[in-house]
């Protein structure tokens, strides 16, 4: 497996991540049902553990994943999809084999990130025939996969998915870039450290719509370190807005 999957022991929390509470309350229900799984059993149930998480870059999608592996005390395995993916044909397959093996005997949360590489819509222009039966291959062991691994497909590409996929996952959840409330939430939480109580939250948060929660969070760091190498760590509006704006015009 050396190479195919990437170990990583989350110490992510719930707390830590600002989402819609539409996403919010589907998360929930993921960790409620898998901590329930037992009781569920008992009436022939089985928890949500195929999810596709679809977003833009930055909205918490990668966050999310290690969030639910830390809330269920689980291992969080990324598949590194530039080592799944090779030239020669059934290669790549045989790999997803193993994958599908490891998922079966070792009970973790596993992340398909940038998913859109393997799960490219069958009759695209650009296809080649490798791609096409390393859908047919995933498609295949998604749905013959009933271990108690949580199964996890991450993309910033929905439209390009192949329509078949959508019918594997239990659920398909949509990550959207943070509204005004979150946007203050994400920068409350980032700048704690300061005294924040003289900004001018209706300002800051319009100047923030259309970024994503990474972008915000980088941005309040930018306006951090302004504030305490320049101003005594007092930090101000207009030190936070300028900072946005840069985020906002791509110059970091």
């Amino acid at each position: 497996m050396k190479g195919l999957l990437e170990l990583t022991h989350s110490t992510a929390r719930k707390n830590e991540l600002v989402l819609s509470s539409e996403v919010s309350e589907r998360l929930d229900k993921v960790l409620l049902e898998q901590r329930q799984k037992s009781r569920l059993a008992q009436f022939g149930l089985s928890p949500r553990r195929k999810l596709l998480f679809t977003g833009s870059p930055g909205t918490g999608k990668t966050l999310s994943a290690a969030v639910l592996a830390s809330e269920l005390k689980l291992p969080l395995y990324t598949i590194v999809l530039d080592n799944l993916i090779t030239r020669f044909m059934g290669e790549t397959a045989a790999k997803l084999r193993l994958i599908f093996d490891h998922i079966k005997q070792t009970r973790a949360v596993y992340l398909f990130d940038e998913f859109d590489a393997i799960g490219t819509q069958r009759g695209a222009t650009n296809d080649v025939g490798e791609i096409r039966r390393v859908l047919n291959s995933f498609l295949m062991f998604v749905e013959q996969d009933s271990s108690e691994s949580i199964l996890l497909a991450a993309t910033n590409h929905p439209e390009l998915l192949d329509k078949a996929l959508y019918r594997r996952f239990d659920d398909i959840i949509q990550f959207e870039k943070p509204g005004q409330t979150q946007i203050k939430q994400l920068i409350e939480n980032r700048l704690s450290a300061f005294e924040t109580g003289r900004l001018s939250w209706d300002e800051i948060t319009q100047a923030a719509c259309g970024l994503s929660s990474a972008d915000v969070t980088r941005a309040c760091e930018d306006a951090a370190k302004e504030a305490v190498l320049h101003h005594d760590a007092n930090i101000t509006t207009e030190m936070i807005i300028k900072a946005v704006q840069r985020r906002q015009n791509g110059k970091h």
